[in-house]
Parts: C-alpha cells; sequence; structure tokens
C-alpha cells in the first residue's frame, strides 16, 4: 500500500545561481556519499546532479508528510545509485521502502517518490 507520493521540480538556473553564490551550497544539499559522486561529474553534469538531488530530497520530504524542516532535513535524506545506477533512498542511513525517479532537461530537474506503508526495511 502507498503511504505517500511526493513530486518537486526545480529550475537548474536556480541551482546554478545559488552554487556560484556560495562554495557551501552544494555541501548544504549533498551527503559526503552523494558529494563524492557530484565530484566525479563534468560541470554540466555536476548542476543536473545537485539539481536532482535536491528536487528528490523535497519530493521525499513530501511524501513522508514533514516537508523539510526539524524532522527531515537536507542531510538526512540520501539518494545513491544501486549496481545497475538506479537512485535509491536512505533516511538517516537508513534504505527508505520506496521509489524515486529522477530527471532533467536543459532548464529543469524534477523527481517523483513514491513510499510504501511498510516504512524503512
Amino acid at each position: 500500500m502507498i503511504k505517500g507520493i511526493g513530486l518537486d521540480i526545480i529550475e537548474i538556473s536556480r541551482i546554478r545561481k545559488a552554487n556560484d553564490m556560495s562554495d557551501k551550497f552544494k555541501e548544504r544539499i549533498l551527503t559526503p556519499r552523494e558529494l563524492a559522486l557530484f565530484k566525479e561529474l563534468k560541470t554540466r553534469r555536476q548542476l543536473e546532479f545537485l539539481a536532482g538531488r535536491f528536487s528528490a530530497k523535497e519530493a521525499y520530504s513530501k511524501a513522508n508528510g514533514t516537508g523539510l524542516g526539524r524532522h527531515c532535513k537536507l542531510q538526512d535524506i540520501e539518494v545513491l545509485p544501486n549496481e545497475n545506477g538506479q537512485p535509491i533512498l536512505y533516511f538517516k542511513k537508513v534504505r527508505v521502502n520506496g521509489f524515486v525517479s529522477i530527471t532533467h532537461s536543459k532548464e529543469y530537474a524534477a523527481a517523483q517518490v513514491v513510499l510504501l506503508e511498510t516504512g524503512l526495511i
């Protein structure tokens, strides 16, 4: 049974501006493991990755019903690829029972999260 669904879209230009204004921006969004993946990418792909992860974390917080805040921080949510490259969600380092899909175009990044009722696995 579905517990929650979250959807988010963001302009890549907003992420570019925020990232250009602060060297710490990406460190507020990405966990250390996500940041390591980010650093391996070419510049254009880095912005897509950062925007996609931000969107996925927003979508997760919506699906979870908390929004981002005291009980659900950006650093609590992690999206890491499995061995096939599929994005897998973690909350406070525990794999989430659900699904995330991330997409991007030249101008936008978007993500959808579906959480299943059984909670964490």
